[in-house]
């Protein structure tokens, strides 16, 4: 199946068959489905919308605009941008909700809308099950020739962000001006291309370029891994650089690479931005958040510094709600996404560069000095198929069962504790599997203790008990 449908938006690869697919009438209905619910809650509206580099980008903004457009809904249009920048365009254009045309991390042949209330933040569970709802049901009425919605371009937003992040008090330029870095960016050929060079620029740091013209022809998988970050490494072996900077098509993920070409560790990236945020602002103690599946050295980091951490479930709307609820003054994902709240609720791999890079000022260290300082954990990503006929909650209250001695979080699947080692266990949305994260300070223990579990899993199966 190619096209998800989730609370969080639709997504899915461009072309074949209506239902199957990200087709031009998937994207109309859709489209129309959350236009319709703003309408219900809002009245007469505005939309932002902004979209990645993507092949399918233009296309699928056109149809989005139009379709918003003969609703009523006038449309502010912020054409190439990133997902932080419409997101903050959104309560700045008094808008009731935002669009944004982006497939995230995954391949050339997806693309998505992910959808946005009014503060800019994405949308709750609740509305995104009406958006599907009346999508079902096609449930849309369309205005009449003379109450169409406006069409207005505003291509200025970047800088706006760009300007918001500078002046943040924790964005020290004068100390990263006078270090006179010098910096390899990879933005895969994506929005990321016009914006982190520009921030750059601004804070005075020496950038070279690659992959940065957005022309939608990803050089390489766009997931900012270090099995796709070989070229990056291989420029910055080559030359003289302080570090390495690389985003996802969106600019939600950011992933440094150390000055001798090592990955730096996406997982780190929130933990070294946290650790400054943490300890720039002595005078009051902060805490954290991340997910359940992020490592445990932002706890380790968050603690050192007096704070206290919180887990929260997977998904970045889960990851904002906790971060409310505790008052974090920093959060995210360990997949290399930033939440600074001082800026606004959204994973903003901008604001994460420009912290990170007053941090490296400041401490003076090394890219990879500075990340000999963090506990170092390794985490195993693992999987099990199972037969459709076995009930997965089943399973998963089976192993929290035979585990109930240790810590165990069940907010999102099965989290056991032990000791400074923790196994996750999720059920995938979209297939029968179970997906497995372990984590320890060594690979081998994280991967036995993946096995482990995996095991467990498989005795429980053959139980019969279950199936």
């Amino acid at each position: 199946m190619t096209l998800i449908k989730s609370i969080s938006g639709i997504r899915g690869t461009i072309g074949g068959k209506t239902g199957d697919n990200l087709t031009p009438v998937d994207v109309v209905k859709f489209a129309a489905a959350f236009g319709t619910l703003l309408k219900k809650k809002k009245g007469t509206t505005k939309v932002v919308i902004g979209r990645d580099a993507r092949l399918s980008g233009e296309m699928v903004s056109t149809l989005v605009t139009s379709t918003l457009q003969g609703l009523g809904i006038d449309v502010v249009d912020l054409g190439l941008s990133t997902t932080p920048t419409v997101e903050i365009a959104v309560p700045a254009e008094k808008a009731a909700g935002g669009i944004i045309l982006t497939a995230s991390h995954n391949p050339i042949q997806w693309n998505a809308l992910k959808l946005l209330n009014e503060k800019g933040e994405f949308i709750s569970g609740k509305d995104g099950e009406e958006v599907l709802k009346i999508a079902e049901n096609e449930d849309f009425e369309f205005a009449p020739v003379t109450k169409l919605g406006k069409y207005e371009k505003k291509d200025n937003y970047l800088q706006i962000h760009i300007d918001q992040i500078l002046k943040l008090p924790l964005v020290d330029v004068a100390a990263v001006q006078s270090k006179g870095f010098k910096v390899v960016v990879d933005a895969v050929n994506s929005t990321g291309g016009i914006a982190v060079p520009m921030l750059l620029k601004a804070m005075g740091v020496s950038v070279k370029e690659l992959y940065c013209e957005p022309t939608g022809h990803f050089p390489h998988n766009p997931e900012p891994l270090p099995e796709h970050l070989t070229d990056i490494s291989r420029e910055i072996k080559k030359g003289k650089y302080d570090l390495g900077i690389v985003v996802d098509p969106d600019v939600d993920r950011l992933a440094f690479v150390c000055e001798d070409g090592t990955p730096f560790g996406e997982e780190y990236t929130l933990v070294a931005v946290a650790d400054y945020v943490l300890n720039a602002g002595k005078k009051k103690k902060g805490n954290t958040v991340s997910n359940l599946s992020s490592t445990r050295a932002l706890r380790d980091v968050t603690e050192k510094a007096g704070g206290e951490y919180a887990a929260a479930a997977v998904g970045e709307v889960n990851v904002v709600t906790m971060m409310k609820d505790t008052n974090a003054v920093i959060g995210g994902e360990g997949n290399g996404g930033v939440i600074f709240p001082e800026l606004h609720y959204g994973r903003d791999a901008l604001v994460g560069i420009a912290l990170f890079l007053t941090h490296l000022a400041k401490t003076e260290m090394t890219v990879s000095r500075l990340r000999s300082t963090y506990p170092n954990y390794i985490i195993s990503k693992n999987k099990i198929e199972l037969t459709p006929d076995i009930d997965v909650d089943k399973v998963l209250e089976a192993v929290k069962t035979k585990y109930k001695k240790q810590p165990v979080n069940t907010i999102d699947g099965v989290k056991i504790e032990f000791d400074k080692e923790w196994v996750h266990l999720r059920k995938s949305n979209t297939e029968p599997i179970i997906r497995i994260y372990a984590e320890s300070d060594m690979e081998v223990k994280a991967e036995n203790l993946a096995k482990k579990i995996i095991s467990d899993i498989k005795e429980i199966i053959s139980e019969k008990t279950l199936a």
